[in-house]
């Protein structure tokens, strides 16, 4: 397990680090709650792995400046509390645990005061900055996938000296597992930094990726995970702070940049067609891989946006919207007057009403997973 307690002074890490603020990606919307289905199967609790998109607040809990536990993040979220998840609400995942009925939001696995039945229902290793990629997580000193991997064996254990191996085995088959990462890969490893430019093209680097990815869900997998879902990336492209950063026109002409979607559709389209392969390869033994598109959801709120009640699209509620995250994105900044005007919170990450509507977007899958009717 790596030591997470470790930084860099030097003034190119802290340009380094500063940057990636403006570059992961994650989902929420707090006043909506999901209608609770009929269902033929039960799930016994969710599971939790990825980025920001996932993450509840394990980084609140490590030694990494890519944090976000404090205002205005939290605006919409209950009793207005900043509690690590980059956005003004809920993420995707909370509407999920709340819709499978195990619980409202989903915990980080790091919060030292987790209760025994919080513990049983669900919680997320999720770390906001991490990414498929070894070196992904390293720029920005936060838990990398197969150390999440490691926690969830611990997690497994915790469980064992509460309900004994064998119901133990049980529920871990029983629940859902939700795997979302894959953006900080490509936008502040791939595109920002030039080492793996050196060593792969854009092709062979997004099989490198998947390569990574195929590995950890095997590992889940021999951990006696059975429900699984993988997310893909979003419109990358589209995010506000890679229009500032690498759009000609950002001031003038702020819109999606096409190479950035040329990319994320090729990732997806090999992604899908990967875990279709190992969901054949799988399903006799009783598993269940489900490939999520957040791609086409979020594509079509950013290119329609009045359609699905938003006024703003290219920039973010907080700050000037083009640049502003995680730190910069603070209490001292300037605040939109309705965040759910907005596509996106900060300049990453989209807004609570955002999330509900990808959450929507993607109910039949789980409609699916539990056989409802």
């Amino acid at each position: 397990m790596r030591n997470h307690h470790t930084h860099s002074s030097s003034s190119f890490s802290l340009i380094i680090f500063l940057f990636l603020f403006f570059i992961s990606f994650s989902f929420s919307t707090s006043k909506l709650e999901p209608a609770k289905p009929k269902r033929k199967h039960s799930v016994s609790a969710i599971l939790v792995f990825g980025d920001s998109t996932v993450d509840p607040g394990n980084n609140n809990y490590i030694d990494t400046i890519f944090k976000c536990n404090f205002p205005p993040y939290g605006l919409d979220f209950k009793n207005k509390i900043p509690t690590g998840r980059f956005c003004n609400g809920r993420l995707v995942t909370d509407f999920i645990a709340s819709y499978i009925g195990v619980k409202e939001n989903v915990p980080p696995y790091l919060d030292p005061n987790l209760g025994v039945n919080e513990l049983i229902s669900g919680v997320s290793f999720a770390s906001a900055g991490s990414g498929y990629d070894p070196l992904t997580p390293t720029i920005t000193n936060v838990i990398d996938i197969p150390t999440q991997l490691e926690y969830f064996r611990e997690y497994k254990r915790k469980l064992e000296n509460i309900m004994g191996k064998q119901k133990m085995e049980k529920h871990i088959e029983e629940a859902l597992f939700c795997v979302s990462a894959g953006t900080n890969d490509f936008v502040i490893n791939y595109f920002t930094i030039p080492i793996r430019r050196k060593t792969f093209t854009i092709e062979a680097y997004q099989q490198f990726v998947i390569s990574n990815l195929k590995q950890f869900i095997q590992g889940l997998w021999k951990e006696g995970a059975r429900k699984i879902t993988v997310a893909g990336i979003p419109p990358i492209g589209c995010l506000p702070i890679v229009i500032t950063l690498f759009s000609g026109e950002a001031l003038t002409n702020r819109r999606c940049i096409d190479r950035f979607a040329t990319v994320a559709t090729n990732y997806n389209f090999l992604l899908q067609k990967q875990l279709s392969l190992m969901q054949m390869s799988l399903a006799h033994l009783g598993s269940k891989i489900f490939y999520l598109d957040v791609y086409n959801p979020v594509y079509e709120v950013i290119h329609d946006p009045r359609k699905f009640g938003f006024e703003e699209v290219f920039s973010g509620c907080c700050g000037s919207g083009y640049l502003e995250a995680a730190f910069l994105c603070n209490p001292k900044s300037y605040v939109c007057p309705n965040t759910s005007a907005y596509v996106f919170f900060d300049s990453i990450h989209p807004s609570e009403k955002t999330y509900f509507s990808l959450f929507r977007s993607l109910r039949p899958i789980y409609d699916s997973i539990l056989g409802c009717f």
